[in-house]
């Protein structure tokens, strides 16, 4: 199946491993030139490698090492990626951690930290994207939030910056929809990565029988990068596990 995505370009934040790695993977079998960043420039050389491997051509994946925290290092990944490539058509916010533990013992700072690691990236990649897409007559942004985006699970700062993406993917919608570019989220549950060892206990319990793998998100990437009448919207990918 063509999903008439050869050469638009897209760029993935926090897409030298995992979800991110795996996204790209997809979109640039599918013909996508892509940008891909991340804080480790070793890692990134390696995966740009990797990738350029899978495209099967020269000059398809642009790898710039960059602090996402910080809107330079946003600023710095979008304007790169137009300076190359021409242009922008899909942005998928992936970068993104949360550390601390309960109400009582998670400080401020921890707090703060999710918020700049996860919330504001996003908000910044999208406030960099959106004038490039508007340019190009339309475009898809994409947030990898979490199940626990939806209801109570994991850390709680990541409950809240997971929720947060999901509520402005959603707001984020409403207002691009008049320049065609439609905003969603992809709510991922239990993946596991290459080298990880499998949660058993998990997997009796889930009504699949197995957790989830990178390519399953990716997979909703695709789908959602290319869907021309869906935005405002949270695809679920958790084999089952959440019945809402």
């Amino acid at each position: 199946m063509d999903l008439q995505l050869t050469d638009k370009v897209a760029i993935v934040t926090g897409s030298s491993r995992g979800l991110g790695l795996a996204s790209v993977r997809a979109l640039v079998a599918e013909g996508c030139r892509v940008t891909i960043c991340a804080r480790g420039a070793e890692r990134l050389a390696a995966a740009a490698a990797e990738l350029e491997a899978v495209a099967g051509r020269p000059g398809a994946v642009l790898a710039v090492p960059a602090d996402l925290t910080v809107d330079a290092g946003v600023d710095a990944v979008v304007s790169q990626t137009i300076e190359v490539f021409g242009g922008l058509d899909i942005l998928v916010n992936n970068v993104g951690k949360a550390g601390g533990a309960d109400l009582v013992g998670t400080p401020d700072t921890a707090w703060q930290a999710a918020l700049d690691q996860t919330l504001f990236p996003a908000i910044r990649a999208s406030r960099h994207a959106v004038p490039h897409m508007r340019r190009r007559g339309g475009g898809a942004i994409l947030m990898i939030a979490s199940i626990w985006g939806r209801e109570s699970g994991g850390r709680m700062t990541y409950n809240a910056v997971k929720s947060a993406q999901i509520s402005l993917a959603k707001a984020m919608a409403q207002q691009l929809a008049p320049d065609n570019i439609r905003v969603n989220s992809v709510a991922p549950g239990t993946i596991q990565f290459p080298g990880e060892l499998p949660d058993e206990d998990y997997i009796r319990r889930a009504p699949l029988r197995k957790t989830g793998i990178g390519n399953d998100i990716a997979e909703a990437v695709l789908f959602l990068a290319q869907a021309e009448f869906i935005t405002g919207q949270v695809l679920v990918v958790d084999g089952g596990r959440t019945l809402a």
